[in-house]
């Protein structure tokens, strides 16, 4: 028996199931298929476990030492990681439970198994308890993506792991090679680093967060160096090879070759598209390296389907495939809105300090012949910072100098990831820097180095020389 319905979604992670809750306010009868665990990697292997030990991690350093600059010492302090891992997952576990009440408030058909295009119109969905299909006017593919591995490598899970490795592994590794100094790397290198593990970070590119503002990188490393994390730039993983101890990572840099050791690689290079078991052939859909092609609106090729999140490959965050999600959910309603911008998206690093961006970093904008005007004002007379006790990086915001555009932006510093929406909703509204400069900001606040790059990009900064 075929079940009808206005929308099928494939996928329950931040795309999939924000887009679902949109079509049922809008009136739509949505199914949403699911395979594993409604929140998508998110939830439960990504952005919120990493963000609670993250948090572990921050206390982690200011028991062991870091207090001394507030005036007091701990002594037989016990580190349980374990515990710190538990945490994280009831904390995920809290919110699918969240998810799953949030759905069925909306009156979503929730489908459990595995969905595959039959054709543009229909969904053949494969459970335990046996085949059904499903058919609807519209289909959203949000199945999104999974790691990347190293060509000859397979990750094991006890001595090379992926990031769902890592975050399900209780034992605290004593050592560990981490390959690629994204934000994922980066971010278990804080973790592990802060309960006393030995990390080596190792990126094949010039210089670490290679997507990101290159002071904004150099910045952090050296925060990195003073929390004894390892980095090595322009550094080729040769080979990894199993050792009755752990791993041993041959690596080519500027010194030439070596070959590192730890109790653990942790391999984390990207991610790849959830693409192959979709059968998109079946429906016609246009891919590019596994990548869903589509347009400003989320639309493939084939006008009844569309593609979000990281299968499209546009920027594998969730926040922009639920972005992405209500984008296209309100598209095919036919309602009016302005198609996806990349540059509009923020991108955040939670390190200690935490790294936040959006649009053109200085170079980029530069590279791309624009004539910008670059306002930097960094946290160190920052009251707030000094108050806290971190006042390491700075504030940049890159403007178009004869429109006055805000292009770009980038934090590195506190809560660098919650101060930067204001400048986002800046560029989303086409405010001047000036704008923000005129706004008064409250004292003592972190977001005061905001407004003070404002005033900076025409050269009006008040609290610096």
């Amino acid at each position: 028996m075929t079940q009808t319905h206005d929308l099928i979604i494939l996928g329950g992670g931040p795309g999939g199931y924000v887009a679902a809750i949109r079509a049922a306010q809008l009136g739509l009868k949505a199914a949403l298929v699911e395979r594993e665990h409604l929140g998508g990697v998110c939830l439960n292997w990504g952005c919120i476990p990493t963000k609670a030990l993250l948090r572990n991690a921050e206390i982690a350093r200011l028991v062991t030492g870091g207090g001394k600059e507030f005036g007091f010492t701990a002594e037989n302090v016990t580190l349980d990681y374990a515990a710190a891992v538990e945490r994280s997952r009831k904390i995920s576990a809290r919110l699918v439970k969240g998810v799953e009440l949030l759905l069925k408030g909306n009156a979503v058909n929730v489908i459990w198994g595995s969905g595959k295009l039959t054709s543009p119109t229909t969904v053949e969905v494969a459970a335990a308890e046996g085949t059904q299909t499903l058919k609807a006017p519209h289909i959203i593919l949000a199945t999104g993506s999974q790691a990347r591995l190293i060509p000859g490598v397979e990750a094991d899970g006890e001595t090379i792991l992926t990031a769902r490795h890592a975050l399900e592994r209780r034992a605290l590794p004593a050592s560990a090679i981490i390959i690629g100094a994204g934000p994922i790397g980066l971010e278990f290198a804080t973790v592990w680093a802060a309960y006393g593990a030995q990390v080596t970070v190792v990126e094949m590119l010039d210089h670490i967060l290679p997507a990101e503002d290159e002071d904004a990188a150099k910045e952090l490393a050296r925060a990195l160096k003073r929390q004894k994390i390892k980095t090595l730039e322009s550094t080729r993983v040769e080979g990894i090879e199993k050792t009755e101890s752990g791993v041993a990572v041959r690596v080519t840099g500027p010194k030439g070759g070596a070959t590192l050791e730890a109790e653990v690689a942790l391999v984390a290079i990207g991610v790849r598209p959830n693409s192959e078991d979709l059968r998109l052939e079946a429906a016609g859909v246009a891919t590019e390296r596994g990548w869903v092609t589509v347009d400003g609106f989320m639309q493939t090729n084939v006008p009844s389907i569309y593609a979000i999140g990281d299968l499209n490959g546009l920027l594998p965050l969730a926040h922009v495939a639920s972005a992405q999600g209500l984008l296209a959910v309100e598209h095919l309603a036919g309602h009016e809105v302005k198609p996806f911008d990349v540059n509009a998206m923020p991108r955040g690093t939670y390190t200690s300090p935490q790294v936040a961006s959006f649009g053109l970093s200085e170079a980029k904008a530069r590279a791309e012949g624009l004539a910008v005007k670059i306002g930097q004002f960094p946290f160190l007379p920052n009251g707030k910072a000094l108050a806290l006790g971190e006042n390491a990086g700075f504030v940049k915001i890159v403007a178009e100098e004869q429109s006055r555009a805000i292009v770009g932006a980038v934090i590195v510093g506190p809560e660098a990831t919650e101060l930067l929406p204001e400048l986002v909703l800046a560029h989303t509204t086409e405010l001047p820097p000036d704008a923000i400069a005129a706004a008064v900001h409250a004292h003592p606040t972190l977001n005061e180095a905001v407004m003070e790059a404002a005033h900076g990009v025409f050269g009006k900064a008040i609290h610096i020389g």
